[in-house]
C-alpha cells in the first residue's frame, strides 16, 4: 500500500519509513504539513501517517483539510503525538483522525495500527464496488439487459446539456416493433420476451460504442446518438432497420410482411428541441407517423 508519512523531523521520518517498508509498503515523505497537504492534493493517498506538532500548518489542519476535500476514496489518517492525556486522542479522533500513537512507539503499534487501516480501507473499498454494482443493476431493464427508462432520462438530460454546452449535434431514435401484439397472441409471451432480448443485442449491435440504447418500455426502445446531425441519423436509423429486417428472429417469418420489422422516429438537437422532454415528444410523433404511413420506416421529426 502507498502510504503518506507526514513530520517535519527527518529523524522520525526515517524511521517510519524504514519500519514500514521492511512490512512491504510504498512510502512517500513531506517535510511538514503544507508539503503533505499538497502531496496528497496531487495524489490521494490511502493511507496517512502525521505529526500533530509540525512548524507549518499542524496535524489536525491537515486532517481537516483532507477531510473536507471532495475525494473519490477514503483516506485512513493515524495522527503521531507526544500527548499523553487521553483527552488529546480524543481531540485527534474527533477533528477527523482515524487512530493515533504515542510517541515513542515501537515496530509492533506502528504495524498493528496499519493492519487495521489497510482491513477498514478493504471493507470501504468492497462496499463502493458492491455499491456501483447496485447502481449498475438498478439501471438496467431485468429482461433485455438494457438500460432502462429512468437511467434513459437522466442520459438523455446529460447528453443534451453536453451538445448545449459545445454547440454539439445529437440525435434521438424511437423504436417501436410493427405488428408486436400479433407475435405476442401467436407465440405466447415466453417467445416474446426472447424476441425482445434478441433485438435488444441487434439494436446494440447495429450502433457506435458512444451511443446509448435502452428499452423505453414494452416494445419500445430509444437511442440516444451524440455528434450525430439530421442526415447521419436518418442513415443510422436505416442501417438498424435493414439490420433488424435481416435477422433471423424466431418465427419472425410468420409476421405481416414476412420478416420482424421495426417503426421509428428520429428527432435532432438543436432542431426539433429546448430541453428532452420535447425531444422525446417530437421523435414520438415522427414515430406515430411511421406507423400510420405504413410501418417499416424511420420519420424525421418535421
Amino acid at each position: 500500500m502507498k502510504i503518506l508519512v507526514v513530520d517535519d523531523e527527518p529523524g522520525l521520518r526515517w524511521i517510519v519509513k524504514t519500519q514500514l517498508t521492511r512490512l512491504g509498503h510504498e512510502v512517500v515523505e513531506a517535510d511538514g504539513g503544507e508539503a503533505g497537504w499538497k502531496l496528497w492534493q496531487r495524489e490521494a493517498f490511502p493511507l496517512v501517517i502525521t505529526d500533530w506538532m509540525m512548524q507549518d500548518i499542524d496535524g489536525l489542519e491537515l486532517i481537516r483539510r483532507i477531510r473536507t476535500a471532495p475525494s473519490l476514496s477514503y483516506t485512513y489518517i493515524v495522527l503521531l503525538t507526544v500527548r499523553t492525556d487521553k483527552s488529546d486522542g480524543v481531540t485527534g479522533l474527533e477533528d477527523g483522525a482515524d487512530d493515533y500513537l504515542t510517541k515513542p512507539f515501537d515496530a509492533g503499534e506502528l504495524q498493528a495500527r496499519v493492519a487495521v487501516g489497510s482491513r477498514i480501507l478493504s471493507m470501504e473499498t468492497r462496499l463502493r464496488e458492491n455499491l456501483a454494482q447496485q447502481s449498475e443493476l438498478a439501471a438496467r431493464d431485468g429482461l433485455t439487459g438494457l438500460y432502462n427508462r429512468r437511467k434513459f432520462d437522466t442520459q438523455l438530460a446529460e447528453e443534451i446539456r453536453r451538445a448545449r454546452r459545445y454547440n454539439r449535434p445529437l440525435a434521438l431514435i424511437m423504436v417501436d416493433i410493427d405488428h408486436f401484439k400479433h407475435y405476442n397472441d401467436t407465440y405466447g409471451h415466453v417467445l416474446g420476451d426472447r424476441l425482445l432480448q434478441e433485438l435488444a443485442k441487434v439494436l446494440v449491435h447495429s450502433v457506435r460504442g458512444t451511443d446509448f440504447v435502452a428499452r423505453y418500455g414494452g416494445e419500445e426502445f430509444v437511442i440516444v446518438l451524440p455528434e450525430t446531425n439530421k442526415t447521419c441519423s436518418l442513415l443510422a436509423a436505416e442501417k438498424i432497420r435493414s439490420a433488424v429486417a435481416s435477422h433471423p428472429f424466431p418465427m419472425s417469418g410468420n409476421q405481416p410482411g414476412g420478416s420482424l420489422t421495426l417503426s421509428m422516429g428520429v428527432a435532432s438537437y438543436p432542431e426539433d428541441m429546448p430541453d428532452s422532454e420535447v425531444l422525446v415528444e417530437r421523435a414520438d410523433q415522427a414515430l406515430y407517423q411511421a406507423k400510420q404511413t405504413g410501418r417499416n420506416r424511420a420519420v424525421m421529426a418535421g
